[in-house]
């Protein structure tokens, strides 16, 4: 059977296809995953890192065919694309770097007579689970860490990237890591399910918390740890005095950024009531200021939604807002003079907690604005959610600030523009926004396990 890769934004036009893994094939892949787990493990990290430098330069002889094809196949503007693959290469060199520090041998106490060492060890076979709103940098986020700490791993995208799956696959491959350390599947939501039924270590998986849920559940019966990644409803908050200036164009962009199919994406905005028309009005104009195009067009910022399916419950979330009363400021149409899944930057205000694009994950170009009055309602409304992934919060007082980031459910939180990635800051959510962290130190904590070994000093 055959996966069918299709172009939001050519009408749906067929790119290309890929052979849908059978069941032997994934129990096939499992087992030289296992059979290679132990010399990969024994491998010396110098030696492992080797692999990684030749991933690089591999990397950059396929880095725009990468951009170029996920733009076809997910609708990312080819701009943003060639950013992420940018930020591939720095991120292999970093968690590189940063391996070279973490996984060594640890001394944590000595005597006279005895020294305990901690080692950070793999676990084996990691089960892994990427998304397709940034195929590529998932797919290293996912990856990475898991291969460099000497797990092995059998990967599978989502079907909505299968062409951009199986050219990084390729990629891997040239880069000539050993026979088991990596393979991928490919499929839908039916095929994780069984890669993720076989004889695993560990389940690494960004998606929705509905599949996160299960898939701890499948965890929990093997009792094998876990890293999910899963949905986000962010929060941002604008209190009187801000530089709106300078901010409102930044929660803009924070919103919109990928056609708003960012899982820590800014997707409530929550504003101080006296200034509330000020940041509407500056809302809309920056909002209606982004050019909505063709992905491979330059001068896109906002592409299609990744999928007619995508489109259909992103147009139903948008209508039970505005059939519950919400009030269209800009946008809140299919775009038909586009040919695709595309849908118009949309600002709504008159919001209450009970519609969906405010209750449910909402992947699109939606932002709904409300007001609050106090800084305690301010936070019970950011906090009103099942999700805690990250937080943006804006304002002159910066010890206000992060007070009111100390009291928000979240992650991470960014405080007036500024990014909570970086190369050493883990990423992860509170309550249904996930468990465990990716990236820097922490990433690596969590990928490994520890133990001790009390060494007698020989005098």
């Amino acid at each position: 059977m055959k996966l069918t890769s299709t172009s939001p934004g050519n009408g749906y036009k067929t790119i290309g296809s890929v052979d849908i893994s059978s069941e032997s094939e994934i129990v096939q892949k499992v087992i030289l995953a296992k059979a290679a787990s132990l010399s990969w493990k024994n491998t010396s990290l110098d030696e492992r890192l080797k692999y990684f430098q030749k991933l690089i330069e591999v990397y950059k002889t396929h880095s725009d065919e990468v951009a170029i094809l996920q733009s076809k196949e997910v609708g990312k503007p080819i701009k943003d694309s060639l950013a992420e693959v940018e930020f591939d290469l720095e991120n292999i060199s970093s968690k590189m770097k940063i391996a070279k520090k973490v996984l060594l041998p640890e001394i944590v106490d000595e005597s006279d007579a005895q020294k305990n060492v901690v080692y950070l060890e793999p676990y084996g076979v990691a089960a892994v689970i990427s998304p397709w709103n940034f195929p590529a940098n998932n797919f290293f986020i996912s990856i990475l860490q898991l291969l460099i700490a000497g797990n092995t791993v059998v990967h599978k995208h989502s079907e909505e990237c299968p062409l951009t799956s199986k050219l990084l696959d390729k990629i891997m491959t040239e880069a000539g890591f050993p026979i088991g350390v990596f393979a991928t599947v490919y499929g839908d939501g039916k095929v994780g399910d069984f890669l993720t039924d076989q004889d695993i270590d560990y389940i690494h998986f960004t998606g929705s918390t509905k599949v996160g849920q299960h898939l701890y559940e499948k965890a929990a019966s093997k009792f094998i740890p876990v890293t999910l990644e899963m949905g986000g409803s962010s929060p941002g908050i604008i209190f009187k005095g801000a530089d709106l200036d300078k901010l409102s164009m930044h929660a803009c962009i924070e919103r919109f950024i990928n056609c708003g199919q960012v899982c820590n994406a800014l997707k409530r905005l929550i504003v101080e009531d006296s200034i509330f028309d000020d940041v509407v009005s500056r809302m809309k104009k920056d909002v209606e200021s982004l050019v909505v195009g063709d992905p491979l067009d330059k001068k896109t910022d906002i592409g299609p939604l990744v999928a007619k399916r995508q489109l259909d419950l992103f147009i139903s979330q948008v209508n039970d807002a505005v059939e519950k009363g919400a009030r269209v400021i800009t946008g809140g149409k299919v775009l038909k003079s586009f040919d695709g899944a595309y849908f118009s930057p949309t600002i709504l205000t008159n919001v209450s907690s009970d519609m969906r694009v405010v209750t449910e994950e909402v992947f699109g170009p939606v932002l709904p604005i409300v007001k609050f009055k106090t800084e305690k309602e301010a936070i019970e409304i950011a906090n009103n959610t099942e999700y805690g992934l990250s937080a943006y919060v804006y304002g002159p007082d910066v010890e206000k600030l992060k007070y009111v980031s100390s009291q928000l459910q979240a992650g991470q939180v960014s405080i007036n523009g500024t990014s909570f990635f970086s190369e050493h800051s883990p990423f992860g959510g509170y309550k249904k926004s996930g468990l465990g962290r990716n990236d820097g130190k922490y990433g690596f904590y969590q990928v490994t396990q520890m133990k001790v070994v009390s060494e007698p000093i020989v005098k």
